[in-house]
């Protein structure tokens, strides 16, 4: 059976590209109206309510919601769904131990009653594993197809290989338009004060800095187009406390004042890029997205490693700046049947950030826009 609450992981686990600490401050502190568990496994998981249309492309989104009476029917679309996975960590992580077969047949006996399984952001020959870990996440949904799930292209991680040894050098790879954009976006850092301030450092210890650190993340979370897993001041107040992470937070200050911040994480020979906090409207006005980018690209160089994690949202602005990308797949077992049936004949309609990378392509994600 489950555990509802887990404050250690099993040992080891596949795909674990952040900390461990991390994962756990997510089973102890979930996002809102999560219920976060481990399995008999020691699998990282959750319960929570979804929006089926949330990953849905807008045609499909629009005529949906166009059914009459959509808005008294509609609720019977955000079922209880259990996740097999995080949304802290940028894949699901699995007991590397365990059979995947036996893993799968796990998660369906202690979740069959739930309308919806989804084993969320599975590796897909990720260049950031290595062979072993690429090789179980295939025997995962080998394991998932032969039980029934329906296999969907996920969403584009985006990561960027350390080879350059300046910020010139990386911008010098981009065409000359986009060099001139970025530089001339560029030219407001020289208006700000920047600090790195590790985790668990004294500064944290007070919760009135904490409290402000923690506003910026809601105003970003905000503004969002999908709000799905909004975390509470409790995981930050942990996070930010927490100095065996080895995380640090980029502080960005305009005369005096706190407009920006980003937690990334150095593990192994990755800084991994986690959380952000913009002050709207003066993150936008001082560009803070690009100067923050440069940044971790010139602190990834300066430090000796050799990629840089970006995360999943806004891929198109990502590939503006000259990201690469790696694809998951999500494994989606609806309890009916006839659920079932529909999503292999709708899949496609669930795959936008796929649709996105075939419709421009390498090389067009790497042209001007």
């Amino acid at each position: 059976m489950s555990a509802p609450i887990a404050h250690a992981l099993a040992a080891p686990l596949c795909n674990l590209l952040e900390p461990r600490t991390l994962v756990e401050q997510f089973l102890r502190h979930p996002p809102d109206e999560f219920d976060a568990l481990t399995t008999a496994s020691g699998t990282p998981a959750f319960v929570a309510r979804f929006d089926l249309l949330t990953t849905a492309d807008a045609p499909l989104r629009k005529r949906v919601q166009s059914i009459p009476g959509f808005g008294w029917w509609g609720r019977l679309l955000r079922p209880r769904t259990c996740f097999i996975g995080t949304t802290v960590s940028e894949y699901a992580l699995f007991p590397a131990t365990v059979d995947p077969d036996a893993l799968v047949r796990e998660w369906l006996a202690d979740h069959a009653a739930q309308p919806f399984l989804i084993i969320k952001d599975i590796p897909q020959a990720s260049p950031l594993l290595d062979a072993a870990n690429n090789a179980h996440a295939q025997s995962i949904c080998d394991a998932a197809e032969r039980a029934g799930f329906v296999l969907l292209e996920g969403q584009a991680l985006a990561w960027v290989p350390i080879d350059f040894a300046s910020g010139d050098e990386y911008l010098a790879r981009l065409s000359a338009s986009r060099r001139k954009d970025i530089r001339r976006k560029l030219r407001a850092r020289d208006g700000l004060e920047i600090e790195a301030i590790a985790t668990g450092s004294a500064f944290f210890a007070d919760a009135g800095n904490r409290a402000l650190f923690f506003s910026l993340y809601l105003e970003v979370f905000a503004q969002s187009e999908i709000h799905f897993d909004r975390l509470g001041s409790v995981f930050f107040d942990a996070v930010l406390q927490d100095a065996r992470s080895g995380g640090i937070v980029f502080v960005y200050r305009r005369e005096g004042r706190l407009i920006g911040w980003n937690l990334c994480f150095v593990q192994g020979d990755a800084l991994v890029d986690k959380y952000v906090g913009f002050s709207y409207p003066a993150a936008r006005d001082n560009n803070l997205y690009f100067i923050s980018w440069m940044h971790n690209l010139q602190y990834a160089c300066g430090h000796g490693l050799r990629r840089y994690v970006a995360g999943w949202t806004d891929p198109q602005i990502k590939a503006y700046l000259g990201a690469q990308f790696t694809f998951t797949r999500h494994a989606v077992r609806p309890r009916s049947r006839l659920l079932r049936f529909a999503l292999r004949k709708l899949a496609r309609h669930f795959e936008s950030d796929r649709a996105w990378a075939d419709a421009h392509g390498a090389k067009d994600a790497a042209a001007d826009t």
